[in-house]
């Protein structure tokens, strides 16, 4: 099987193209961070320049972990789910379950070997700018050399290649089992983590109230426990997205006509498949709101009480925004990613509606709404996220007021987002419908 999973990556790399970039992004991101590890444990390093390399290898570290699995398995299950003919068949020729499993995680393996290969180039480069921005806000000293070691070399190959063969493991275990002619069910684990995150995330929105007002800590509490929140709804996006269809599902008819019945209808019989869009949706939203959100309500609340910010503010500051913008490139890649890859695939289903007497205006039509309500549902549970994050803090936080530019953080959050998923599904659609119709459906 190992044999057949090589054949198959030579032959067709495209297929592979979204999981290895998601993978190589991820590689170079962690590689990077956990290269201050290795430059904080080189000789003649003071203390505070230690601490501050540490920190930042060992937050966004952990941070790159979640991102990178959640990358990898986006692209990998929309992978997997539009090879099930190809399961089928192996499965029809004598292939076991246990032999498809080998071969899809191999393949997977195989490419995020080759993404940690290609990314320790680039991730030696993005070390040396991130240590030079240290150095320019004077939260690390002038003289400090960057060191790329083992620490930064083994995570990057560690985690990167753990992830794909995780993602592929899960991936791959729900194929097989549709492909055997059972129903593919959720299964227990991703529930338990579901509620866990949860959980996880209520505890820590309602710790912010045990802390006090001046704490140090006061913002690992609510960003916490937004970013909790954010997967947990992004683990049950399934059920959230079924929900709001089942309330807009006659408005939605009523004002679109046509195009609002077919994606509606469209939407309700691929929820399932829609998790992989809504998830770094909800993640980017969420995170991203919160995270900004709190970092400028704490920066308010220092510049009206006169103080001047030490080292620690602008290391929390720092990593804040470095945070975020990971989190941006990531969710931006798993989402175009995901989306182009998912509606490319539909090219039959478009033929087949356009045969039954669809134009190719209503079906474009219908592709945006499915789009638009995707973009809804991300947004909104996103939003809640976010918000329930920043609440606390401000309640909490002495001299904290809800930041007069909150609107337009969240707004321009939401922009990104919503533009993301809205013009890629429509340009691989527009894409999609220039195969005849008779074509496509053959």
């Amino acid at each position: 099987m190992f044999t057949l999973a090589m054949r198959s990556v030579r032959k067709r790399p495209g297929r592979f193209a979204g999981t290895l970039l998601s993978a190589f992004l991820g590689a170079v991101i962690t590689m990077a961070f956990n290269s201050m590890h290795d430059t904080a444990g080189a000789p003649g390093v003071d203390d505070t320049s230690a601490e501050t390399l540490g920190l930042a290898g060992g937050v966004v570290g952990g941070y790159s972990t979640l991102l990178v699995f959640f990358a990898v398995a986006s692209t990998l299950t929309v992978n997997v789910r539009q090879r099930a003919e190809e399961i089928a068949l192996l499965r029809s020729t004598g292939a076991t379950p246990a032999q498809i499993k080998r071969m899809v995680t191999g393949e997977a393996v195989v490419i995020g070997l080759v993404a940690a290969l290609l990314a320790i180039g680039p991730a030696m480069l993005a070390g040396n700018l991130l240590l030079d921005m240290f150095k320019d806000t004077g939260q690390v000293a002038a003289g400090v050399d960057y060191a790329f070691g083992p620490i930064g070399l083994g995570a990057g190959f560690g985690i990167t290649l753990l992830a794909s063969a995780g993602a592929a493991f899960l991936a791959v275990r729900r194929a097989t089992r549709a492909a055997a002619g059972g129903r593919a069910p959720r299964t227990r684990l991703r529930t338990v983590g579901g509620v866990l995150a949860l959980v996880s995330g209520a505890g820590g929105l309602v710790s912010t109230f045990a802390m006090d007002a001046d704490e140090p800590s006061l913002m690992a509490g609510p960003a916490y426990g937004a970013i909790f929140l954010a997967i947990g709804f992004a683990v049950f996006s399934t059920g959230l997205l079924r929900a709001l269809l089942a309330l807009l599902e006659r408005p939605l008819g009523a004002l679109a006509g046509g195009s609002g019945y077919l994606a509606v209808r469209s939407l309700r019989r691929r929820a399932e498949h829609q998790a992989g869009m809504l998830m770094p949706l909800i993640l980017f939203t969420g995170i991203g709101t919160a995270t900004l959100c709190i970092q400028a309500a704490e920066s308010a609340a220092i510049d009206a009480s006169g103080l001047v910010k030490s080292v620690e503010d602008k290391n929390l500051e720092t990593l804040n925004t470095v945070v975020v913008g990971i989190i941006v490139v990531f969710c931006c890649v798993m989402l175009v990613n995901s989306l182009y890859a998912a509606t490319s695939y539909r090219v039959r289903e478009f033929g087949g509606q356009r045969l039954a007497g669809a134009t190719p205006r209503q079906v474009l039509g219908a592709v945006g709404v499915e789009a638009g309500l995707l973009t809804l549902t991300g947004v909104l549970f996103g939003t809640v996220a976010g918000f329930a994050g920043l609440v606390p803090f401000v309640l909490v936080r002495r001299g904290a007021e809800m930041p007069a530019d909150a609107p337009l953080i969240w707004a321009v959050i939401v922009a990104v987002g919503a533009a993301a998923t809205v013009l890629t599904t429509l340009a691989t659609a527009r894409r999609s419908l220039r195969v005849p119709a008779v074509a496509a459906v053959a």
